[in-house]
Order: structure tokens, then sequence, then C-alpha cells
């Protein structure tokens, strides 16, 4: 099989988009704790179908629905340990139910920067302040073990807002030589993760130990994106990824968006995004098939 190393270095990969808002848009109502993770109980067809929308669309990576699936959140919602490593290995194994069979295609198995346990918005604040380092290493080390013993392509550990976590990934990413990876970080202006770090300082944190495939952004504005793969592409040679949200405000108390924001990126878009360095791209919050859809025939066009 082709690895995802080789996908990056034969073109541009097109990732999915917001799991959460496809599942949204087949009248879920997602906003508690465990967000669209809780699927895996409740609805396991739902998340085949969603998967499926966005291979459809032509997407060559499903991302798991495990993104909000930790060891403690789950905890707190009253699932055994036990009950959360079947969940995520299922995660997996619903994202290879959905892959077509006509074409190669990845299964990234989601792990979501630690914050997710509090499911209180951290993405967008980076505010760690009762993190322990060892409690950060103990959850992301469970999770990332669970994705590799599931079986999954690779890694997308995603959405990460803090600077200090960037650092323990670094090394957890060590402990896993075989497993490709990518580490995406969620940014809240032109240089700087949610936190304040340096978006350049973070990647060189999360890449010093040599074992990250690909590095980038997502869940991000989208006008911030071609200055904060500038700073990236300064920090690392590794191949960059994108995949901002649709750049509205999220409101972690109501589980709600505001704002004004965007339903697609236009070619012109994805042409500065890939010039400076973009090898994956894709959507996160609020970009659904349709706007991956477009972006598979914008790769197709520059071909």
């Amino acid at each position: 099989m082709t690895s995802f190393s080789d996908a990056l270095s034969a073109g541009t990969v097109v990732l999915d988009g917001g799991f959460a808002t496809e599942l949204e848009s087949r009248g879920f109502d997602l906003r508690d704790s465990l967000w669209s993770a809780r699927l895996l109980r409740d609805d396991p067809d739902a998340i085949v179908a969603a998967h499926r929308a966005y291979f459809d669309a032509g997407a060559d990576v499903a991302i798991t629905s495990s993104y909000h699936a930790s060891y403690e959140g789950f905890r707190a919602a009253g699932f055994t340990d036990e009950e959360t490593t079947g969940y995520l290995k299922l995660s997996v194994e619903l994202a290879r139910q959905a892959q077509p069979t006509d074409r190669p295609t990845f299964v990234a198995g989601s792990v979501g920067l630690y914050g997710v346990v509090w499911a209180n918005g951290t993405e967008y604040t980076g505010n760690y302040a009762t993190a322990t380092d060892d409690a950060i290493a103990t959850e992301q080390r469970r999770r990332i073990q669970a994705m590799v013993d599931a079986g999954a392509d690779l890694l997308a550990i995603e959405t990460i807002s803090n600077g200090h976590e960037a650092e323990i990934l670094g090394e957890l990413l060590a402990e896993f030589p075989d497993t490709e990876s990518w580490v995406t970080f969620c940014c809240k202006d032109d240089h700087h993760l949610s936190d304040g770090t340096p978006i350049g300082d973070a990647v060189r944190a999360v890449t010093r130990t040599g074992r990250a495939t690909a590095v980038g952004l997502n869940c991000t504005a989208p006008q911030h994106v071609e200055s904060l793969l500038g700073d990236a592409r300064a920090a690392t040679d590794l191949p960059l990824v994108a995949y901002p949200n649709w750049g509205r405000v999220w409101n972690g108390d109501t589980y709600e968006w505001h704002g004004a924001g965007v339903d697609g990126f236009s070619g012109e878009l994805l042409d500065r995004w890939q010039a400076v360095g973009a090898t994956a791209i894709g959507g996160c919050c609020g970009i659904g098939p349709d706007s991956i859809s477009d972006i598979a025939a914008w790769r197709t066009a520059r071909a």
C-alpha cells in the first residue's frame, strides 16, 4: 500500500471536511461533552455515512470520529477505560467501512488536543492552567496507542492550541517510530497558536525528535492560513497541511458558532496556500462535502 508520505510526494492530497458539520446537516444535535464521538455509541451507521459523503466528494483521507474520544472525558461521562478503547478502535473500523474500492485512500486516526477532556472550547484559548505535564502525556499516549493498535494508516494529531503540549507531543511521537503522523495547530491570528505561542516555535518543538510526517494548521480562520503556512515553512522542510474552518467564532458554553464566515475556499486562495507549501488541503468546522468536492476539482484542474 502507498504510504501517506508517498502520497504527499506525488501531489496534493485532499482531506475531508468538518465531521460534525456533516452530521449536523443530517439532523444530529451534538451539543454535549462528547460531541460527534457520542455517535460511536448511539449511531455508528451515521458515522459511516458521513465518512462516505466525504469520500464521494473526492477526499483521499478520512479523519476518524475520535477527536473528542478521550479517556478522561469518556470517564467523566460514565464510560470505562476499556469501553473507551473499544470506541477508539471502532472509529477506525467505521472509517474503513466507508473507504472506496476503486482508488487508494487513507484513514487518519484523530487525536484531538488534550483540552478536549474539558469540552470547554480550549481549542480557541489554549488555556492549560490546570493541566500537568504527566496528565497531558498520559492521556495523549493512551489515545495514540489506541489508534496505532486499531490499525489507522496514520495519526491526525489535531487542533493543538497550546505550545507546551506541542513540546510533549514531540517526545510522545518518538515512542511510535513506525507510525506516520501529522500535527496541526489551532491558531488565533496570522502568527500564533491560540495560547499565543508563535507557530514557528510550536513546529520546531513538535518536530525536534524527527518523528512527525507533516505539520500545519486546522480549525483556524482561512484568512490566517497563508501567513501561518509561511511561518511553518520557515521552521521546517516537512510537508505542510491546511484544513481551516469557516472563520466563525465558537462559543464553548452554548456549543454554537457566531459571526460571519465562508462556506468554501476559492481557487485563488487554494493556489496561494499551495504556493506557500501546503500539500494536504481540506476543511474543518463548517466546511462540508460540497467544498471538499470543489477542492478535489481544483486539484484536477491544476494537475
